[in-house]
């Protein structure tokens, strides 16, 4: 059985319990981090680190859980080679139901555990995702990392019941991202063109990275918003999330991106962020 950890304690997953009145669960009011996991080691934390701390001055959550040391315990208790770490922190549990945070701040709800994932041999880097556009509906606050993704449940389950595997998703004409993850697309002229990290989409760890190697690798790099056509117009597309490491999108809509298979540079771009996860 996994060990969990929840609020200082590490436990067997059956015997955690949050209460009936944490803010995650009754107001939304909770953010979290998912780090990759490679080779029993965590990866990227510096960056996923920021990005908590930015998360919960956005949702008002106080927090100074050591993250490292408990993530490492994790991944030693379950004996985690591959996979991702999910850790959450939320405006914790008052006595009772109130809008309003109590003025006497109770301490933060904190847990994490492990899942088993294939990231490097996962079978979708070789074959490719196919993707529906998809109205997004999400409220306008995305930069923080929260619990709030009832959206981006409902869209996903949209393409699934569309024989898809994901959407992105699309406003004012334009894309912002997929549901769980950053979007990109290599335009005709060899451009790799990325929405730019503002208040539209998730400031993505993985996607600081591949920008990082995709200049380094020479391309160059647009940091702005693409419009449908432009992404039906690629030579290639692709995504970037700590679960999804690079992989590449051959189909949106019933149409072919590029050859309708994985792209040449996407390959090199993943292959290149696994040796630097690697390299540790």
């Amino acid at each position: 059985m996994r060990t969990v950890w929840l609020n200082g304690e590490f436990l067997p997953e059956d015997e955690a319990r949050v209460p009936i009145f944490d803010r995650a669960l009754l107001f939304g009011q909770g953010v979290y981090e998912v780090t990759p996991v490679i080779d029993g080691r965590s990866c990227n934390w510096p960056h996923h680190a920021a990005r908590l701390a930015r998360s919960m001055a956005t949702a008002r959550i106080a927090d100074q859980t050591d993250w490292p040391t408990v993530i490492a315990e994790l991944i030693a208790r379950n004996s985690l080679s591959e996979g991702r770490v999910y850790l959450q922190v939320t405006g914790g549990a008052p006595a009772d139901r109130d809008f309003l945070s109590p003025h006497e701040p109770v301490p933060a709800t904190r847990f994490a555990f492990t899942q088993v994932a294939a990231l490097i041999d996962n079978p979708a880097a070789h074959k490719g995702l196919r993707v529906i556009l998809h109205p997004d509906g999400r409220w306008a606050l995305r930069s923080a990392k929260t619990t709030q993704l009832l959206y981006a449940v409902l869209a996903k389950e949209a393409a699934r019941d569309a024989g898809y595997d994901d959407a992105w998703l699309v406003e004012n004409g334009v894309i912002t991202e997929a549901t769980s993850a950053n979007a990109h697309i290599i335009n005709a002229r060899g451009v790799l063109v990325s929405h730019p990290v503002d208040h539209g989409v998730l400031p993505g760890v993985t996607r600081i990275n591949v920008v990082a190697i995709a200049r380094a690798m020479g391309l160059e790099v647009e940091e702005r918003p693409f419009t449908p056509d432009e992404l039906f117009a690629a030579r290639e597309a692709f995504i970037s999330s700590a679960g999804a490491l690079v992989t590449p999108v051959v189909e949106v809509d019933g149409k072919p991106i590029g050859n309708g298979g994985p792209g040449t540079r996407t390959a090199e771009l993943r292959q290149r962020y696994i040796a630097l996860l690697k390299a540790g």
